[in-house]
């Protein structure tokens, strides 16, 4: 039976792995469609979500069946529960991600963003690339250094956050109502991308410590806004 379960786990650790990086090339993707007004880029965005979800919904499937049919207890149950929490938030990322090419495909060939906010969403863009590739090498290695940087480093795509905002509240918003907008909407896409970062980055660290992230409430905690 033990055999039986950790191959079933390896199965499901490769899906995790498969959606992790499926998810990065999303934010990489993403980042190009806004920035740069790749419209190819966007699209193959909008279209690749559909697998992201598929693999999430097979995840979970999996870990309820492992569940049922093992009763794993201990450190076990803590790695099946947490790979499905994992796989939830990188959907929610996934989906995150297709918003913001959205925006992007609805206003080609023009940005979605005003000129003057493009160097803002730029370092944003920046800080969540370097985000995605750590996200995969965290899972691949269960890095917990690497998460912990994750976690500590969310500060800055705040501080960016909070910027966008201050710009969309300027009485010389230098742009049109619908580039106001923009603004605010993927300002937030990108800050939730931030917030579900850390959320997975709490996730390994309890897989590999057992430390529970609910004794220090993830950045995300207390909205239900995706």
């Amino acid at each position: 039976m033990r055999v039986i379960f950790n191959e079933g786990l390896k199965a499901i650790a490769d899906d995790l792995d498969h959606m992790v990086r499926n998810v990065r090339d999303a934010i990489h993707g993403a980042g190009a469609a806004l920035l740069s007004q790749d419209l190819d880029a966007a699209q193959k965005v909008i279209d690749d979500d559909a697998q992201t979800d598929a693999l999430s919904t097979s995840i979970v499937d999996q870990c309820v069946e492992l569940l049922a049919r093992q009763n794993p207890v201990a450190t076990d149950l803590r790695v099946v529960v947490s790979t499905m929490r994992l796989a939830i938030t990188f959907e929610r990322m996934g989906d995150l991600a297709r918003h913001i090419a959205e925006a992007a495909r609805r206003t080609y060939p023009d940005s979605p963003l005003p000129e003057h906010a493009v160097g803002l969403f730029q370092q944003m863009q920046d800080f969540l690339d370097v985000t995605a590739d750590r996200l995969v090498t965290m899972l691949a290695d269960r890095d917990t250094h690497t998460a912990e940087e994750i976690i500590r480093d969310d500060d800055k795509l705040d501080a960016l956050h909070l910027e966008t905002l201050k710009l969309a509240q300027s009485e010389d918003f230098p742009g049109t109502n619908q580039q106001l907008i923009n603004v605010v909407l993927i300002g937030r896409f990108m800050e939730r991308l931030g917030d579900h970062s850390v959320s997975a980055a709490r996730r390994v660290v309890f897989i590999v410590s057992g430390f529970d992230p609910s004794k220090a409430p993830a950045r995300d905690e207390g909205t239900d806004i995706d």
